[in-house]
């Protein structure tokens, strides 16, 4: 019993980080968002630039609905800003566009996490179908075998998160060595920019976080009950 007591605890705390860790980005990216950059470029001509210097001509940069809603599509070879990312002259802005110009350099640069988390893709898709399906058919055919191999898909999301890890860092990296280069942002606003990133990478941090939590949680109650 006390597992059960445990197991809520352990959800608890996976849904405070997420949401915390998504109240802190929106907060971040709201307050640099209200800051103009001093060239006064929008979200998608710093992006237009960041690709042309770097020969990727050939990415279209559109503007995609939703909130903070901004990422590269390897396979249409687009990126997609979000309303304000693409049309505010914001510090905020231009931070997120170069990030996802970041994953397009990345991939042009056959950059190895980026080619491992794509081959995951499918794999991650098809757990996180079928993961909870395997745990519910197991608790009610009494199959501990399906409820463990239910765990077993749901780890291969944690695996893709840890991947990600990486990859998002990475783009930050070159997102802030674009900028710089290219004299996008001020040493002042270079900071601010890399506080705006940081605090987007927060939130992956916190989904492996979440992950890990949920899966102990799963491996307490079955453990409890396999005994």
């Amino acid at each position: 019993m006390g597992y059960y007591f445990i197991s809520y605890g352990l959800t608890l705390i996976a849904l405070l980080i997420t949401v915390g860790a998504q109240i802190f980005v929106s907060a971040t990216f709201n307050k640099y968002k209200k800051e103009p950059n001093m060239k006064s470029k929008s979200g998608a001509e710093a992006a237009r630039e960041i690709l042309d210097k770097n020969g990727l001509k050939e990415i279209y940069v559109v503007e995609t609905k939703g909130h903070l809603t901004d990422h590269y599509d390897p396979n249409r070879k687009v990126i997609r800003l979000s309303s304000d990312v693409y049309h505010k002259e914001s510090i905020a802005s231009i931070a997120v566009a170069a990030h996802e110009c970041g994953h397009a350099i990345q991939d042009k640069d056959n950059y190895t996490m980026l080619r491992i988390r794509a081959f995951l893709v499918p794999f991650v898709n098809l757990s996180s179908k079928l993961g909870y399906v395997a745990i519910l058919i197991g608790v009610f055919a009494n199959l501990m075998n399906v409820i463990w191999l239910g765990i077993g898909l749901e780890a291969v999301i944690l695996l893709f998160q840890l991947v990600t890890l990486p990859v998002e860092f990475d783009a930050s990296r070159r997102a802030l060595k674009e900028l710089e280069d290219m004299g996008l942002l001020t040493d002042n606003e270079l900071t601010k920019g890399r506080v705006v990133l940081t605090s987007a990478a927060l939130t992956y941090v916190a989904s492996v976080a979440a992950t890990v939590l949920e899966l102990l949680r799963l491996i307490l109650i079955f453990t409890d009950r396999d005994n």
